[in-house]
């Protein structure tokens, strides 16, 4: 056997170069894109060695932040549906441990990025190491082994030969569509500089497939037997009907067979929003349309959605007596969700052959006529919302209608938390299939600026928009610069509420009074007086302030003509929020309080709690 002498770093940054993916239109591209890092004590001798020698073939870029970066890998990964990674590396201690929120928002959303992260000692002869977590009756316990819950595939390297079989099945776990996730490999820092007779054949240039599993027979029989019963379906797209490229075939099912389509937060842009059966949002944050459809559908046809509690109104929406739901989804943990009728498969598959079973069958009549009056309703709702003038300062609503009828249909637009992600599920159009990205499995404040840099990099010429709020803008803004140093031009519109607005007026609506929310109701000596402009400015963007929705248009104008990353601050008024729409969310309401405003929404939330469907 031939073999070649590396290093472990030096063989997995070899290893890494080797790996291809064929996209969906048949060309061959590298499975990564790039490598993310912040070297430090734990990955800067061994790991920066490798890649400084390598980046003709896999670039390496510098990020502020650990976790930032680690949301910007994700992002790209994202909006390119799952297709290619990026890597992200990190020194030990809290360069990884900054790393966790990021893995636990990629593993709740399934998306592929690889950790590669600095580990101590394995042999231990200079233990304990700067900036190691001792646990004192376990030595082989790191801050590391906080990754394994948020990791689908988790590994401590302790021998350099462990990668032969370690990097492969990482490998499998980042391109196969069920499996997908964060992939964590724990790189102790000696072993990383330690030399081993690797194979030859061991850096043979790989091609990963995506794997399109079609569906079991017997399933497919029952799902469509359950489906040609019903006389008022409803569909449900999520994420995965992105990811798996079934948009088109989505849209063909959803006409030829008559059936509404509702969008999940991930699902949301499957369809263009002006296509005849789509009935926009669902659940918590969703139109008028798609839940009166929902609690009265007789069988729900979930197609790539985890069926979370936003889209299930807390398992309290799908009411109808006798109702049925049927999961098509590409893992089994989320094909038996809600007591459904799993339907185990890919989404573009598993919806075409669902059709040729249920050959010509429609909705009925009714139905049809019913959807259609629904969606008419909820139009003209929408418009009265983002045209209202009834205060002094624009809602987020008014902003974001703003910032929609200001962008072509190639625009895609980026949020994550607090009240934004609810007004753009309701109200924002999404003309082009996958041009809205919000992520709202983990709802992580500070993913946003991060998030709209890695989905540049995936799509540069495309405009990409981050709505943010002045909260989040002020969690995680670094990347801000680096959009700039890199050359990747990001829209951000700062919604500033002076606070974290969405989570005041849910404490509110609990009966509580405002505290430590809002700025103004925190403990503090001087009131706030953040200037976002002079801060953006300090990064390297363009940026202004504008107080009204006429110079937000003509901001918006200026934003998309600049050549620099450009951002737009607009005061908005934390208490508003659209109305319209929306389904019950289950938020515990204190059983004992003096407050009888907690008491009299207690008993309210225990009303409303009966309605829930456990189990099934």
């Amino acid at each position: 056997m031939t073999t070649i002498r590396l290093t472990a770093a030096q063989a997995m940054a070899r290893y890494m170069t080797l790996q291809m993916v064929r996209m969906d239109n048949g060309d061959i591209m590298p499975l990564f894109a790039g490598i993310w890092a912040i070297f430090g004590h734990g990955n800067v001798a061994g790991l920066g060695e490798a890649f400084y020698n390598i980046q003709d073939k896999l670039p390496t870029y510098r990020g502020h932040n650990e976790q930032t970066m680690a949301h910007a890998a994700i992002a790209y990964s994202k909006s390119l549906n799952r297709k290619r990674v990026m890597a992200v590396t990190s020194s030990i201690g809290p360069g990884a441990t900054n790393m966790v929120t990021a893995a636990a928002l990629a593993h709740v959303n399934r998306l592929p990025v690889l950790f590669l992260i600095g580990e101590v000692f394995a042999n231990r002869r200079p233990d304990p190491v700067l900036q190691q977590i001792e646990d004192f009756y376990d030595p082989t316990i790191t801050a590391n082994d906080a990754f394994r819950p948020v990791s689908k595939y988790w590994d401590r390297i302790t021998r350099p030969e462990q990668l032969l079989t370690s990097l492969p099945r990482a490998m499998a776990v980042l391109t196969d569509a069920a499996e997908c996730g964060p992939v964590t490999l724990s790189l102790c820092q000696d072993v990383q500089a330690e030399a081993y007779d690797y194979p030859e054949e061991f850096f043979i240039k790989y091609i990963w497939e995506h794997r399109r599993m079609r569906p079991d027979i017997t399933e497919l029989e029952h799902a469509a037997a359950c489906l040609m019963q019903a006389t008022q379906p409803l569909i449900i797209a999520g994420g995965g009907v992105i990811y798996s490229g079934a948009s088109k075939i989505l849209s063909d099912f959803a006409k030829r067979h008559a059936i509404p389509v509702a969008e999940t937060q991930a699902g949301k842009s499957a369809l263009p929003w002006d296509h005849p059966l789509n009935v926009g949002s669902i659940g918590v944050t969703g139109s008028d349309a798609a839940n009166m459809l929902a609690k009265n559908a007789d069988v729900i046809l979930g197609i790539g959605t985890r069926m979370q509690d936003f889209t299930s109104g807390s398992r309290a929406l799908f009411s109808k007596a006798n109702r049925i739901i049927i999961q098509l989804n590409i893992t089994v943990f989320d094909g038996k969700k809600h007591g459904a009728k799993p339907l185990i498969c890919d989404a573009r598959e598993g919806v075409k052959e669902l059709s040729q079973a249920i050959g010509n069958y429609t909705s009925s009549q009714s139905w049809r006529e019913y959807t259609k009056s629904l969606i008419s309703d909820w139009a003209m709702a929408r418009d009265i919302v983002i045209t209202a003038t009834d205060s002094a300062l624009p809602s987020d609503a008014q902003v974001l209608a703003i910032v929609n009828a200001s962008l072509n249909e190639n625009a895609i637009i980026v949020a994550a938390a607090g009240g934004i992600p609810g007004e753009l599920h309701k109200l924002w159009r999404a003309s082009k299939i996958n041009s809205y990205h919000v992520e709202y499995g983990y709802s992580c404040m500070g993913y946003e600026i991060a998030a709209g840099l890695g989905i540049k990099m995936a799509h540069p010429n495309s405009d990409v928009v981050v709505a943010i709020g002045d909260g989040s803008y002020m969690m995680a803004n670094s990347e801000l610069a680096t959009s700039v140093m890199l050359g990747h031009k990001i829209i951000l519109v700062i919604l500033d509420n002076r606070g974290f607005g969405c989570i005041n007026r849910l404490q509110i609506s609990c009966g509580n009074k405002p505290f430590n929310n809002l700025l103004d109701d925190t403990l503090h000596d001087k009131a706030s007086n953040i200037n976002f402009v002079k801060h953006a400015e300090s990064l390297g963007a363009a940026a202004e302030k504008v107080i009204s929705l006429d110079q937000l248009g003509k901001a918006m104008t200026r934003a998309i003509a600049a050549n620099i990353s450009y951002v737009i601050v607009i005061d908005t008024d934390p208490m508003i929020s659209t109305k319209i729409g929306g389904a019950w969310w289950d938020v515990a309401v204190p059983e004992i309080s003096e407050n009888k405003n907690i008491r009299a929404m207690r008993n309210k939330y225990e009303q409303a709690r009966n309605k829930q469907r456990l189990g099934n």
